[in-house]
């Protein structure tokens, strides 16, 4: 088992019980470990804290680095970063998402989530200008996630 096997194992183990789920992880060149956590009640600072430290001793407990020459990132993934799971769509539920499409010749959507299914998601359009380009407000639309090449939960003011 390669050490990323083993830390996905790890991270799994940290996780059970809890409403948390790993979103990605990355291992940088220098044992540098990023993983990247959501929650269906929100990631706080508190869980965050508890899984790093869980992690953390998972990892030393193993000996998989005897010298300790390994660094761990656990943070949620940003509100910038793209949905990627269905988890994180139906925590995003009633929130206003950018939407671009696999399909280039299809515009940016702006839409308010409302509902997620086993395969897309159904979402209002806003009917406001999305990069300068108008868009129909108008019934609620489903979308596949196979058609959705990014969406990002969009700021409200």
């Amino acid at each position: 088992m390669t050490n990323i096997e083993q830390i996905e194992l790890f991270i799994q183990d940290c996780l059970e019980g809890t409403d948390c789920f790993l979103v990605s992880f990355k291992l940088k060149p220098t044992n540098n470990y990023k993983v990247f956590i959501d929650a269906d009640s929100g990631f706080t600072l508190e869980k965050c804290m508890k899984i790093n430290r869980a992690l953390r001793d998972k990892i030393d407990e193993s000996g998989m680095y005897p010298e300790g020459d390994y660094s761990l990132e656990v943070s949620s993934p940003g509100v910038d970063v793209p949905l990627k799971q269905a988890r994180q769509f139906r925590k995003n539920v009633g929130r206003k998402l950018e939407i671009q499409f696999v399909e280039e010749e299809k515009d940016m959507l702006e839409a308010r989530l409302l509902a997620v299914e086993e395969d897309g998601i159904v979402v209002e359009p806003l009917g406001k200008a999305v990069k300068g380009r108008p868009q129909k407000s108008g019934e609620p639309v489903n979308i596949l996630f196979n058609e959705i090449k990014e969406a990002v939960v969009a700021i409200e003011f």
